[in-house]
C-alpha cells in the first residue's frame, strides 16, 4: 500500500457540521467583500453553481494577481477556503503569520511534496473547501497555460467536486472585473481508471478545455 493510501485510511471522516472560520479570516472577509463591491468592483457570474453546494469541495482558479484568493473567498462566504500557496511566500514573516492564521498550506512546487498532499487530503476529509491555483504561479493572460500535475492527483484522490473559477483579468480601481464560476468538472469516469499518469493527464486536459469555454463565452469578451 502506498504512503498516500495509508494516510487516506488514517484520516477521519468529516463531521456533520459546518467548520468554523479562523478569527483572522472572519475579520478580513467582510472588509474584502465591501471593497469588492465599491472601489475594487467585481461582478460574479455563475454563483448558483456553488452557492448551494455543501463542503467539502475544491475551488480551482486561474492565477492573475496576489488578490485572487480574496476574490475566491468573497464568492463563497459560507465557508473558509484553505488555500495552497508556494512555500517561498512563507519566507516573508508578515505573510507567514497571515497565511498560518487562515490555515493556508505551503507547497514545494519544484518537488513531490508529500506533506502538502497529505494536508490537502486532510482538508477535504475534514469537511473544508480547498482552494487551488493549478498553474502554480501568476499568469497575466488569464487563461490556464502550464498546469501542475499534482493538482489532478489531489482532485482525483479527494473524491469531492472540483469547481472551476475563471478570473478575467486583474483588479483595478473603479473598474469592474468579471469572475466566472463554472459547473463542477466531471471526474467519475477518470476515478474509475485509478490514479495514474493517464487519468491525471485526461483531467488536466478537461481543466484546460473548461477554462477555454469559460473564457470564450463571457459576455464582455
Amino acid at each position: 500500500m502506498s504512503e498516500l493510501k495509508k494516510q487516506d485510511k488514517a484520516l477521519k471522516k468529516p463531521e456533520k457540521k459546518r467548520p468554523e472560520k479562523s478569527w483572522v479570516y472572519s475579520v478580513v472577509l467582510p472588509v474584502i467583500r465591501v471593497l469588492l463591491k465599491t472601489i475594487l468592483p467585481v461582478k460574479y457570474h455563475g454563483l448558483e453553481n456553488v452557492s448551494g453546494m455543501e463542503a467539502p469541495y475544491i475551488l480551482m482558479a486561474n492565477h492573475t494577481s496576489m488578490l485572487d484568493p480574496f476574490m475566491m473567498a468573497a464568492a463563497v462566504p459560507k465557508y473558509q477556503i484553505r488555500f495552497i500557496g508556494k512555500k517561498e511566500l512563507w519566507k516573508f514573516p508578515p505573510f507567514a503569520w497571515f497565511a498560518n492564521n487562515i490555515n493556508a498550506i505551503p507547497v514545494d512546487r519544484h518537488n513531490t511534496d508529500m506533506e502538502a498532499m497529505r494536508a490537502c487530503m486532510r482538508v477535504t476529509r475534514e469537511g473544508h473547501v480547498l482552494g487551488i491555483f493549478p498553474e502554480g504561479t501568476r499568469h497575466h493572460q488569464g487563461l490556464m497555460t502550464e498546469l501542475e500535475s499534482g493538482v489532478a492527483m489531489i482532485a482525483l484522490r479527494a473524491k469531492v467536486p472540483l469547481v472551476p473559477v475563471y478570473i478575467a483579468g486583474k483588479l483595478g480601481l473603479f473598474r469592474t472585473l468579471h469572475v466566472y464560476v463554472g459547473q463542477p468538472i466531471a471526474m467519475e469516469d477518470l476515478r474509475e481508471m485509478g490514479i495514474n499518469t493517464e487519468s491525471c493527464g485526461l483531467l488536466l486536459g478537461r481543466i484546460t478545455d473548461t477554462y477555454k469555454t469559460l473564457s470564450g463565452t463571457r459576455p464582455e469578451a
